[in-house]
């Protein structure tokens, strides 16, 4: 992708200016040039790209890949003479062949994509563009076809000089803003690069109007388009990047699927001759299973991945945003503004021994890219209390966002980490009596504020007022097994808590090698004391070039000084902290942990080996000679400090692309053996 080394002072002659119309009329005579000049007869050139199925999360944690696929293309292209006496140029003969094509899967799946996917946009889509072979999109003009002045408008954003890869040459060219007349049609709306010396299109970046999208589900496509200059002379493709977004027309849930495709042309060779039998059949063809896998790629499966991860180039994240403000307006979704609003399994359904059966409906209202508004409600019917919440999301600029989070009764959990998902929670309280929340309801707001500081690191601070109150056994035992008794729920410090706190945090790159971590600062008031609370985390994760082995670390740490309330106190022990040991056991107002994980594949996707290990201490509580009313809700609590460093060892077996996790740990510090059935984290938001 060309880079930009300069930038002029922002174009003022406005919306369709005699100096864009002019600028646009020359493209689109350049556009078909290269098909009447005599120099160019045809080319040939290959391409080498990697396609990515995924779930993407709305609240913004990190993507879980599904599927990878690799594909190595040859392309053809030839000019077309006009016939004697005629002045109309034929379009050009274009053919691809994949001849190379391999794919893993991450999770099951039964994804299949569309060949359009798979291959490289020659000719800049041609007048009319479609995408996933008019299935996605179809009957959209080009902005440089001969008659989309009667569709689009234009305009001269800026002048920029860019540097191509890898030469020094410097290109300027002008950046012509498009935006259609009308955004009740199918229209393109975003940018058009075009070089100020001889009005080749460079480059575009684009999505579309909300009436160009054939698919219901779809949320949106954004596309760009890099062309490269080829000999001097020639723009060609060189990079292209295409981002598509589903999720169900009426139904917002906490993920959607994205379609990312990312392709490199290269190798171009010009003038030679191409049998006229090249371009027979249909535009796209594919050699036989056994070709395909005797191709020899250059990378490997993931290594483009291993380089770029799965968020989309910025320039492709700033499309949506540039398209809502040239629009004006924020409307560039398919998808209804309103919608039924499912967070999670947990809470649209959920068992546990504090709020017994409880359920939840909720709606979104997402008018457009700024802004949206989630609400749910429901009742637990053990105490036979309504709850529910409302979050209001305003995005401030790239990545930047302002939330407002109201709640009323809200269950929360108090423990360091969960246990395992909501949806495991609720079987196990259901089946065994093994209910791992600590639930506690919380009635109140919290304000935060999240901009970026660089790339890989931003901030966050949030204002919290909340009222809580202390959550009671509902139910005795598990509904499904009289003999189950649950344990007692912990109380906590009822009371009004107001807290401010501020947190740096460097994301861990998805589904990659690299490391991220968070430190964190809460300071609060709860009843009439006021504390301080520190904690940080850091991940480490090691993956091999096939990603059939890992290696994961993550260490955190925290204290907390002066009138604490009990639940900002730190548990741990058990599932998920410190295995081996009774499920929050140990308490303390300190903590350190050290999680240890590795997984080799074994007979992939099936099985693999794993290796778990845990270190970890907490204290510093001290017993209170207090009357019982005047004493604190953590004295109540069966739990002690861990008496020095605690440790823990096992292993275990993955299973079906390493959702499900078999483990048998033990304590190795007056702890004991346990067998412990978990799953893979990515899904626990979901569940």
């Amino acid at each position: 992708m060309p880079s930009v080394k300069a930038r002029a002072q922002q174009d003022t002659t406005g919306w369709n200016a005699p100096r864009a119309l002019d600028l646009m009329q020359r493209a689109r005579v350049r556009r078909i040039l290269p098909s009447q000049d005599t120099m160019l007869r045809n080319y040939t050139a290959k391409a080498e790209g990697f396609v990515y199925f995924y779930l993407d999360r709305r609240d913004g944690a990190e993507p879980t890949l599904i599927n990878t696929n690799q594909v190595a293309l040859e392309l053809f292209w030839a000019a077309v003479k006009p016939a004697p006496g005629s002045s109309i140029t034929p379009p050009p003969l274009t053919k691809q062949r994949i001849v190379g094509l391999r794919e893993e899967d991450r999770l099951p799946n039964r994804m299949y994509y569309h060949l359009d996917h798979l291959t490289v946009v020659q000719n800049g889509f041609g007048d009319i563009i479609r995408m996933g072979d008019g299935d996605e999109v179809r009957d959209v003009p080009h902005p440089a076809a001969p008659s989309s002045g009667d569709i689009y408008q234009f305009r001269v954003a800026d002048s920029l000089t860019i540097t191509l890869p890898n030469t020094s040459e410097e290109i300027r060219v002008y950046e012509i803003q498009v935006r259609p007349m009308r955004t009740d049609r199918p229209a393109l709306v975003g940018s058009v690069f075009v070089n100020r010396a001889t009005a080749d299109i460079v480059r575009m970046a684009f999505t579309f109007t909300p009436a160009s999208y054939v698919d219901k589900r779809l949320d949106y496509i954004s596309v760009s388009l890099d062309n490269g200059l080829w000999e001097g002379k020639y723009w060609l493709p060189n990079e292209q990047t295409v981002e598509i977004r589903r999720q169900l027309e009426m139904l917002d849930f906490a993920a959607g699927s994205v379609i990312q495709g990312r392709m490199r042309i290269r190798d171009y060779t010009f003038n030679d001759s191409i049998p006229l039998a090249t371009f027979t059949g249909r535009t796209v063809g594919i050699v036989s299973r056994e070709e395909l896998d005797r191709f020899e790629f250059e990378r490997g499966l993931y290594e483009d991945l291993d380089e770029s991860g799965l968020a989309p180039p910025p320039s492709l994240a700033e499309i949506r945003r540039e398209a809502g403000a040239l629009l004006g307006t924020s409307k560039l979704s398919g998808l209804p503004g309103w919608r039924l609003n499912i967070e999670s399994v947990s809470s649209l359904l959920r068992y546990n021994r504090a709020e017994g059966l409880a359920f939840g409906v909720g709606a979104t209202y997402a008018p457009g890219l700024v802004w949206r508004a989630d609400f749910l409600a429901g009742a637990a019917l053990g105490p036979e209390r309504p709850w529910g919440r409302a979050t209001f999301h305003q995005e401030t600029g790239a990545d930047g966002l302002i939330s407002l989070r109201v709640a009323f009764r809200e269950p929360r959990d108090f423990g360091l980490r969960a246990a395992v998902p909501g949806l495991i929670n609720s079987v196990t309280s259901l089946v065994s009596g093994d209910d791992y929340l600590d639930t506690y309801f919380v009635t109140g707001g919290r304000l935060s504020v999240r901009l970026p500081l660089q790339p890989t690191l931003d901030i966050e601070t949030e204002l919290i007022a909340e009222r809580h109150r202390s959550a009671s056994l509902s139910v005795a035992s598990a509904p499904f097994n009289d003999d189950a008794q649950f344990r007692p729920v912990l109380r906590i410090d009822d009371g009004d808590l107001s807290a401010f706190t501020v947190a740096l945090r460097r994301p861990a790159p998805a589904q990659t090698s690299g490391w991220g971590a968070t430190a964190r600062v809460e300071i609060g008031a709860f009843a009439d004391g006021a504390y301080v609370r520190p904690t940080a985390e850091a991940q480490f994760d090691r993956e091999s070039a096939d990603h059939h082995r890992n290696f994961s670390v993550i260490a955190s740490a925290g204290f907390v000084a002066g009138e604490t309330p009990s639940q900002r106190l730190f548990l741990i022990g058990g599932q998920n902290t410190l295995p081996g040991y009774g499920y929050r056991t140990f308490a303390g107002d300190r903590f350190a942990l050290v999680n240890v994980e590795s997984r080799a594949g074994v007979f992939e996707p099936w099985v693999g080996i794993r290796a778990v290990g845990a270190i970890g201490a907490a204290g510093g509580l001290r017993s209170t000679a207090s009357p019982a009313p005047a004493q604190p809700a953590w004295a109540t609590w069966q739990t002690t400090s861990t008496a020095g460093i605690r440790t823990s060892a096992g292993a275990g077996l993955s299973l079906f692309w390493d959702v499900l996790r078999v483990d048998a740990v033990r304590g190795l510090n007056g702890g004991k053996w346990q067998v412990l059935i978990g799953f893979h984290r990515e899904f626990w938001d979901i569940t």
